[in-house]
């Protein structure tokens, strides 16, 4: 059964494990695409697994192939569904976490964390990539602070739960969140 189907992937769930099988770009020379496909695979597995050993919750991987991860499903909500300042608090936590071990995830949305069993699950990490820079942690609150403000009511309150959370996770919280006001002004962004 299909689960979700973006443009780099299309996520299936096959007898209680998912399968993300990153597709084929007919446009791309195939030894080149075959090359891109695998290295992205290689690096979101490598990277949700530094997020485990973090202690962030993500789905254990199960197997990992040419361009095929299958890992855990979780059986959670998607947190968009439930969300309420103690859970954003919580998730800025887990950001701060991320962000202090080097990971970027590259897609915060609330589409992209998972409510099981009183704890939040990190997926998606097919953007990720590892950067200490306060740009690139600026530019990751960012996108999720956009998602509170297009997706969510009170958006303003979620926000500061979450800058909550992060302070508690990351010593230079306040850098980063200047460099988040910073980018809001650039123009792309305004």
């Amino acid at each position: 059964m299909i689960l979700a189907a973006g443009a780099e992937a299309v996520i299936d769930l096959v007898d209680d494990v998912v399968v993300k099988h990153r597709i084929e770009k007919k446009y791309r020379l195939s030894d080149i695409d075959l090359k891109l496909r695998q290295e992205r695979t290689r690096s979101e597995a490598k990277i949700m697994s530094a997020a485990r050993r973090l202690g962030v919750s993500t789905p254990i991987i199960y197997d990992l192939n040419t361009v095929d991860i299958v890992m855990e499903y979780i059986y959670g909500t998607q947190l968009k569904h439930v969300i309420d300042t103690t859970l954003v608090r919580k998730a800025g936590e887990i950001v701060g976490i991320l962000h202090r071990g080097g990971i970027i995830h590259g897609d915060l949305t609330t589409s992209n964390m998972l409510y099981c069993k009183d704890r939040i699950y990190f997926i998606d990490f097919g953007l990720s990539f590892f950067d200490t820079s306060t740009e690139a942690r600026g530019v990751d609150v960012h996108v999720f602070f956009q998602t509170l403000k297009s997706s969510h009511e009170k958006p303003e309150e979620l926000k500061t739960a979450f800058m909550n959370g992060y302070r508690m996770t990351l010593a230079e919280a306040d850098q980063v969140f200047q460099r988040v006001r910073e980018i809001e002004k650039r123009g792309r962004y305004t």
